[in-house]
């Protein structure tokens, strides 16, 4: 696939499981649905990974190396952020979370010395302005108090430890380790993970067999999962963190877009203000700056020899 239909497979599955995950809150613990989730994720890698006969078998020090991938990737950063909704609404974990694009340009930057360009920074500033007016109205009756504050600290620590997992996704690349693979282990630890933090929390494994946890389920697992993470950390090695990660700003974009058509969400001059700021920031790290040719290039230079 092309980097352009990446990043649109990416950001419409990751900007339409708000609505999945909706159905997966209620009767079962969202720590034994993160294992179910990631779990299944991982079993369907490793299927395909066997059917097409990827490498599965790896040394200790490359295992570490996943553990740590699907530690921060797919266990702690989902911990921090669901817990964060314990104090804090949606609205203020979009624009927490949105800020991965900040801390991977300061991630990559420190860990590869990964080189920032002005356009970079310049489409970065116009999604997190978008965001900020998007969500606006709810951002201005927000009482910001100990519980606020509190859970906008759990969301930023879940995603500067989403942002080392991104890092770790490269530093899995330059290592040569296979995607799929790397992916299907790191799923699997996470989901390891998710399964030790529900027992030390006193939580059950209990299952909803309601049509629509099974198939948010399903979704989250197979699209939200399998396909946006392969679709997402593809990008993120072919096109850097900084870049791939701009799709995180569009998540809340695509989920207003959704909302206004299955839940006749209302819009007012903050949402397309917000969104206008989105997509131009989105443009402008996309499109390609015109190559500026000097005067050397333009016209033709003759030597001119002065004969004393």
């Amino acid at each position: 696939m092309n980097n352009i239909l990446l990043y649109c497979i990416t950001v419409v599955i990751w900007g339409s499981t708000w609505i999945a995950i909706n159905y997966q809150l209620g009767d079962v613990a969202p720590q034994a649905s993160l294992t179910y989730r990631f779990g299944l994720a991982a079993a369907l890698i490793f299927s395909f990974c066997l059917i097409k006969g990827l490498p599965l078998r790896f040394n200790l020090r490359q295992h570490m190396q996943f553990f740590c991938f699907g530690l921060a990737l797919f266990g702690l950063n989902y911990y921090f952020i669901y817990s964060a909704q314990n104090y804090i609404n949606s609205a203020l974990t979009s624009i927490g979370f949105s800020m991965i694009l900040i801390f991977n340009i300061l991630n990559a930057r420190v860990i590869f010395g990964t080189k920032i360009t002005a356009q970079v920074y310049l489409g970065g500033l116009l999604g997190l302005l978008g965001i900020l007016t998007l969500f606006w109205p709810e951002i201005s009756n927000i009482h910001i108090g100990n519980e606020a504050v509190w859970g906008l600290t759990l969301c930023l620590c879940g995603t500067f430890i989403a942002s080392i997992g991104n890092m770790i996704s490269i530093k899995n690349q330059k290592l040569n380790l296979p995607l799929l693979p790397a992916t299907a282990w790191g799923m699997f630890y996470g989901a390891l993970f998710m399964a030790a933090m529900t027992v030390i929390q006193g939580q059950v494994f209990n299952f909803s067999m309601t049509l629509s946890y099974i198939t948010s389920l399903i979704y989250l697992s197979v699209f939200g999962s399998v396909v946006a993470f392969v679709c997402y950390l593809t990008l993120l090695n072919r096109i850097g963190a900084h870049k791939a990660s701009y799709s995180s700003i569009m998540f809340p974009a695509v989920a207003v877009i959704i909302s206004s058509v299955v839940e006749d969400f209302s819009w007012n001059i903050y949402t397309i203000i917000g969104l206008l700021f989105i997509f131009s920031g989105n443009l402008v790290l996309v499109i390609k700056p015109k190559k500026v040719l000097s005067l050397e290039t333009k016209l033709p230079v003759k030597a001119i020899h002065i004969n004393e």
